[in-house]
């Protein structure tokens, strides 16, 4: 017999050596080789590789836990990689373990199937075993059950394999391995059982008595065993014997069946008496239940009655209770006084008003009574009352507004006066008003459309109040700073360049209006917002005003309450927010004339003080972000506009003044408003506040720009002297915006457009002067490099004009006395210069242009004329450089 896998220790070695790889300290019970198929048996046809049986080793391993109470055991599945080593390829546990099923279409009946319960996929056919030989299965499969026993404490099923057989097959097969063991006193022999084949049948899959009973079985049978069919005959005849046995036995107890008819028929007869007895019992009985039901009926009946008696009287005395009018409301609601002093029980009349008629509404009532006469009688009288009370509410609140106004307006304390300047203080006014907010709050319950001529009349009558106010503040304000006047006129052409320009400080006129918009913007705000919660519009709360607000504004308990006197918060929603918008418009509508009339005076005086009221407004645009607030965003909106308008039109003007030069006399040297832009451009910047960069910005482009289009007129009228005038006023614009332009961008680009324009200029002057003196020189190179074209060089000298005399008449004439006619050159670039600061570097620059053209006439003639001599580059240098 073959040498079974499953001895194999070298195996087992490497087997425990890939678990123990994958970090997981467990014991190898058994490892034995099998081959992998799927279910390649029954059929025909060609193998198909995923069909083709792959060699794998099943490892039977147990685990113990770190506490030792538990122990789990695992079969894995490890194929060879390709350098022949083992490597894990599944894991099983046991405890899923359902079925072990031996495949009934191998002949030999060496493979089986494994059945687990937790498989993702049952749709795929689990794979199948295949062993070596019979012993080889039997081996494993009892490995398996024995654990499964053992560990689990239950056996999956089994099929296609006989249990008793599995048993035999296990008894016989049980062997004693003797194993040396080395110790002190010498060898001894031991005998012990060798784990892969211990197997216990007795405990695990039959007793010792039922084992002795087919011990028994098999040794009556021990002959015929070896033939089946042999065996089935017997079997079969001993059946027959045995059943004939009992039909004998049958028939010898026949007296004994006799006795035992004749009891049942007797037992038969007393039970139709009873059954006879019971049916006329259960006939009364009947009868006396009907009777039990008819007088049960009657007293659930009366029962039921008197409840609903019971609660009909309870709901008439809840729907009396609403229905009835407390007096002391009743006198509040029809003639009551609105004095402060009976404002509480006006509220609570109106409190006792809003939850009558809402507990006659129908989800507070029940629609049963909806229809009944006396609620409804009731619902009109409660009707009667509400329109009563808010006419009469309504009435009182308008003439209230117009009277706590009229007495403010008629006592000039409030305003401002000469030689004071007097803050609007309207606390006194909203606490008179916070009186009677919850009040309003309870009208907009009753009546939400009365609240719309209460809002109209509120607003008409503050809104007299704060014209008042900002007009009597606007001029006390205009009359009490002391500012002289700055004339408008700064780049107009008649002022001269040296004459003095009125440079008086106007800042009180900028902090004028920065005290109107402290003053009156954070009022407006605070105003909006009061009006907002005071009339009941459902709007976000407020932010307060950055710019300061009055003293009283986070005093203002105006917030909505509901029936238990707890804040409502207002809804996120901007349902309100048009009407309100509107309101405020009614409410704040012409006090922006009198901001106007500020910002005109404040023109008037110093036309660049618009560039810090424009910072200032700027300012506090950015801080009102509230939508509530929306006309002072409008307001500011207007002023901003306003402010830019009014600048704008000064600019208009310096751009006017300065087209006017072009219509002068011919003019010479530095343009005034050339100088006095630079004066002009540093007075912007001193005033130039917050986000006003681009409003200046702008200012500069449109005056730079006119201003550079002015000269370039101005220069095309005499064009003798145009590059002189172009070169002269670029220059002085760069001179004059030097330090600025370092810190304005704007600037910066003008300034290097004017270096450019004063570069083409110069070069062009200082050519037209370089021409005038050597004009036949450099006019025979030009002629030469013209034919450089169109002939080769050793031609040229043969051309007409071109010879080697012309060139020497060209040079007898040009060079001789070559000093006098530089000192003309330079006597010329003098004559109409006007800025004499201007001459030395634009007598460099006319030395270097010179070299340039003469260093190219000399190469030219090198290469046409190589044997004609004409004084170098040096030697010219040199007498420049002398002179």
């Amino acid at each position: 017999m073959a040498r079974s896998s499953a001895d194999d220790q070298e195996l087992r070695r490497a087997c425990e050596a890939a678990i123990d790889s994958t970090g997981t300290k467990q014991k190898v019970v058994l490892s034995i080789r099998v081959a992998k198929s799927r279910g390649i048996w029954g059929k025909s046809g060609r193998l198909g590789r995923q069909h083709m049986a792959k060699p794998r080793v099943l490892a039977i391993s147990t685990k113990t836990s770190s506490k030792g109470q538990r122990t789990k055991a695992l079969l894995r599945v490890l194929k060879y990689s390709n350098g022949g080593v083992l490597e894990p390829a599944k894991l099983y546990k046991l405890k899923h373990l359902s079925k072990v099923e031996v495949i009934a279409n191998d002949p030999s009946g060496c493979t089986f199937m494994l059945g687990f319960d937790n498989l993702r996929s049952q749709s795929v056919a689990p794979p199948q075993w295949t062993m070596r030989n019979l012993d080889d299965r039997n081996r494993l499969l009892l490995c398996i059950l024995n654990l499964c026993r053992e560990v689990l404490g239950r056996l999956p099923k089994v099929v296609g394999i006989d249990v008793v057989e599995m048993a035999l097959w296990a008894k016989e097969n049980t062997t004693t391995v003797p194993s040396q063991v080395i110790t002190d006193a010498g060898p001894a022999v031991a005998m012990m059982l060798e784990d892969d084949m211990k197997v216990t049948v007795e405990r695990d899959l039959v007793s010792q008595a039922e084992e002795e009973d087919m011990e028994a079985l098999l040794g009556t049978y021990v002959m015929g065993i070896g033939e089946a069919e042999a065996f089935s005959e017997r079997l079969k005849r001993e059946l027959q014997a045995l059943e004939a046995a009992n039909v004998h036995a049958i028939l010898e107890s026949e007296p004994m069946l006799d006795e035992v008819t004749q009891g049942l028929e007797s037992a038969t007869i007393c039970v139709e008496d009873m059954d006879e007895w019971l049916g006329i019992f259960n006939v009364k009985l009947r009868h006396m239940r009907e009777d039990i039901e008819s007088i049960e009926s009657r007293n659930n009946k009366l029962e039921l009655q008197s409840v609903n008696n019971k609660s009909l009287i309870e709901e008439l005395d809840k729907l009396v209770e609403r229905l009835r009018v407390p007096s002391e409301y009743a006198a509040s609601l029809t003639g009551g006084s609105f004095d402060e002093a009976r404002m509480v029980q006006n509220v609570e009349a109106c409190e006792w008003l809003t939850g009558a008629l809402r507990a006659l509404e129908v989800p507070n009532v029940d629609p049963c009574y909806e229809n009944m006469r006396a609620v409804k009688e009731k619902r009109a009288e409660l009707e009667k009352l509400k329109a009563a009370f808010v006419r009469r509410a309504s009435d009182f609140l308008r003439n209230y507004f117009a009277s706590l106004v009229d007495f403010m307006i008629h006592d000039k304390s409030y305003f401002s006066q000469r030689g004071q300047l007097k803050r609007p203080d309207h606390a006194d006014l909203r606490y008179k008003c916070r009186t009677y907010a919850r009040l309003l709050q309870h009208l907009k319950s009753l009546d939400k459309n009365c609240l719309g001529p209460l809002r109209k009349a509120y607003c008409h009558s503050l809104n007299l109040l704060l014209r008042r106010e900002a007009r009597e503040f606007a001029n006390e304000l205009r009359a009490s700073t002391k500012a002289s006047r700055n004339s408008a006129v700064w780049l107009e052409g008649s002022v001269g360049p040296n004459q003095a320009m009125n440079n008086s400080d106007t800042s009180t006129v900028s902090e004028a209006y920065g005290k109107m918009l402290t003053i009156f913007i954070p009022l407006l705000v605070d105003e909006s917002s009061f009006f907002a919660h005071f009339m009941c519009f459902e709007v976000p709360t407020l932010a307060p005003s950055k710019n300061g607000s009055d003293d009283d504004a986070n005093d203002d308990d105006l917030s909505p309450m509901d029936m238990d006197g707890n804040d409502i918060k207002p809804s996120r929603s901007t349902a309100d927010l048009g009407s309100l918008n509107e309101s405020l418009h009614e409410l704040l509508d012409g006090i922006q004339e009198d901001f106007f009339s500020v910002v005109d005076w404040a023109y008037k005086i110093d036309p660049l003080r618009c560039i810090s009221m424009h910072g200032i407004t700027e300012r506090y645009l950015s801080g009102q972000k509230a939508d509530a607030a929306g006309f002072v965003r409008l307001l500011l909106d207007d002023l901003e506009s306003r402010i830019s308008l009014q600048f704008n039109k000064f600019v208009d003007e310096a751009c006017h003044q300065i087209e006017k030069n072009e219509r002068n006399v011919r003019q010479m040297g530095v343009l005034a408003y050339i100088q006095r832009f630079a004066i002009l451009a540093a007075r912007m910047e001193q005033y130039i506040q917050g986000q006003s960069r681009d409003l200046v910005d702008q200012a500069y482009t449109k005056i730079v720009s006119i201003m550079f289009v002015t000269l370039e007129k101005i220069a095309q009228a005499d064009p003798k002297y145009a590059d002189i005038v172009l070169l002269e006023n670029y220059a002085a614009f760069q001179n004059s915006l030097y330090e600025l332009a370092n810190a304005v961008p704007t600037l910066a680009k003008f300034y290097h457009q004017a270096s450019e324009s004063y570069e083409q200029a110069c070069t062009r002057h200082i050519s037209m002067i370089i021409y005038y003196q050597f004009e036949k020189l450099f006019q025979f190179a030009r002629r030469v490099e013209d034919l450089m074209f169109t002939i080769s060089p050793e031609e040229i000298p043969f051309q007409l004009g071109l010879s080697k005399m012309d060139l020497r008449k060209t040079l007898k004439s040009s060079l001789s006395g070559v000093d006098k006619s530089i000192s003309a050159m330079y006597r010329k670039l003098q004559k109409n210069l006007t800025s004499e600061e201007l001459l030395p570097s634009l007598w460099d620059k006319c030395k270097k242009e010179f070299l340039d053209k003469y260093d190219s006439f000399a190469q030219l003639v090198a290469k046409i004329y190589p044997s004609e001599t004409i004084p170098s580059v040096a030697e010219m240098r040199e007498l420049l450089a002398s002179m």
